[in-house]
This record gives structure tokens, sequence and C-alpha cells, in this order.
């Protein structure tokens, strides 16, 4: 696995033709960035009780399989990101989620200059805050700039807007926020992976996606049409599903299975 993540990190270099191998033809680019995904997929066995279900059953089913995690401290947060979200160029760095801007892992903190800890689903929509939980699931907690995280505040996602000062191509308006494209999929499936591992039965809110904006401290976020859109236009790459096994391996234990399986979006929502 680190074989092919290590390819697809570095610019999807296609491997070079084994000894005796003379006459086979090459993999492609696009080849060799499916055999790196393929292999970040979940373990055998892990997904066996989603299987052949779809809408609610569904949903319950993986409620079941990735509420059986390890949670964290909000101040171990910071240690995990410098893990989950390290710079493939650069172990030294981490790669802020909005911007794009590899920084650091040193400089976390809240002044200007330093990247933070976002919730993807705001904290105040379903006023979770920090405690352990939703408020420190690191399957929704990215690095990002202190500025930008501030710009972007508990805005719902949605298109359109006017462009964030060092936004990386983020567009931002009175009442909702539009990531880069490069990571749109990415929100989309962070704040489905919420939806569903809170369902309202472990003590918390019961978290669920809509299509609206402007939803304040009710634990709801939108707008799940353009999310679900998001989710089709930018699929799980090699950075996501590295990240999803961190967390699996290392951390949580438990995995983000729209990441694994991005069609599951459209058979529940």
């Amino acid at each position: 696995m680190a074989l092919a993540s290590a390819a697809v990190l570095a610019g999807l270099a296609v491997p070079a033709l084994a000894p005796g191998s003379a006459g086979a033809t090459a993999p492609t680019p696009a080849d060799a960035r499916t055999a790196a995904v393929a292999a970040y997929a979940a373990p055998d066995g892990y997904y066996d009780g989603a299987e052949g279900k779809t809408g609610d059953a569904l949903k319950s089913a993986l409620n079941s399989i990735v509420s059986n995690q390890t949670k964290l401290s909000y101040s171990a947060v910071w240690d995990a990101l410098k893990d989950t979200d390290e710079d493939p160029s650069n172990s030294g760095n981490v790669i802020l989620l909005y911007s794009g801007v590899s920084r650091s892992k040193s400089a976390n903190g809240g002044d200007t200059g330093d990247w933070n800890r976002e919730h993807v689903w705001a904290k105040s929509h379903g006023d979770f805050g920090t405690s352990t939980g939703p408020g420190t699931d690191i399957h929704h907690l990215r690095p990002t700039d202190v500025q930008v995280n501030s710009v972007r505040g508990n805005k719902d996602f949605d298109n359109g807007g006017s462009a964030v000062a060092n936004g990386g191509g983020s567009l931002t308006d009175s009442d909702s926020f539009e990531p880069r494209d490069a990571v749109k999929g990415d929100v989309a499936r962070m704040i489905f992976y919420m939806a569903v591992r809170y369902e309202g039965a472990d003590g918390w809110p019961d978290l669920e996606p809509n299509d609206s904006v402007n939803n304040g401290s009710a634990p709801y976020i939108g707008k799940l049409a353009v999310l679900k859109e998001w989710n089709e236009q930018d699929p799980p790459d090699a950075f996501e599903q590295r990240r999803n096994d961190v967390i699996f391996e290392s951390y949580q234990h438990n995995r983000n299975p729209f990441i694994d399986h991005p069609e599951w979006v459209e058979s529940i929502w």
C-alpha cells in the first residue's frame, strides 16, 4: 500500500515494466490512479452489514458500523491532524483544506498565519461544541487557515459568492460558503459521514443535511442538492483515501463510508 500511495501522491507516475515483461502494455496514468485508490479499500468484511441495503436501512446499517470508534479529546486533535493531513511532498507540513496551502505543522494556533481546527459540520449546527464526540470527530475536522476559517464561520455550503482572500478559489456570500473545486467532494462526504454517524441515539443531536441555508443552531446543514452534486463532481482522490485509512488504522478505528463507497450517497439521499 505504501508503494502504491507514494506513486499517486508523487504525481501518479506509471511504474516501469517488471523484468521479463518486455512487450507487455504499461499501465496508463488512469490505471495507476485506479490501482492506488483501490489500495486504500476497507478491510474485508467491514461493510458486510450494509451489503444489499438502500435508503434508511443502509443509513441505519452504516450508523451501526461507524459508531464503533475510539473517541479523541479536543487537544489530541492537533496531533492527529498533523498526521491525517500531512503534505505528501513535505512531511513537515499539512495541507490546508480550503486554501490548499502547505503550511508548517508547528504553525498551529489562533494567530494570523496559523492554521486551526475547522469543524466542517459547523459545531453550532446542533450546538455540540468541542466536547468529545461530534466536536472531536476527525472525520470532519480539518486544518484550515485561521482567517479563511473565520470567513467560513458556521455558514452552510452552497454555490456562489465572491472570492475569499487567500482561499484558494473558495467563494462566500452572506449565508453560504463554496470551497475550492478540488475539495468540494471531500466536504460533501464529511457532511454525509456526520449525518450517518450522529443519529441522536448516543446523547448527541440527530444531524441531517437539508436544502436550506441559515440553519443556525438547528442540527441541519445545507444544501443537500449541492452537496450531492459535489460528491459526483469531485470523487475521492488518494489524499482523501489515505486520510480515511490513517483515521481508521491509527486514531478512531472507524471509516467514512462515503469515501469508500461514494455511490451510497445517492442510495440514501
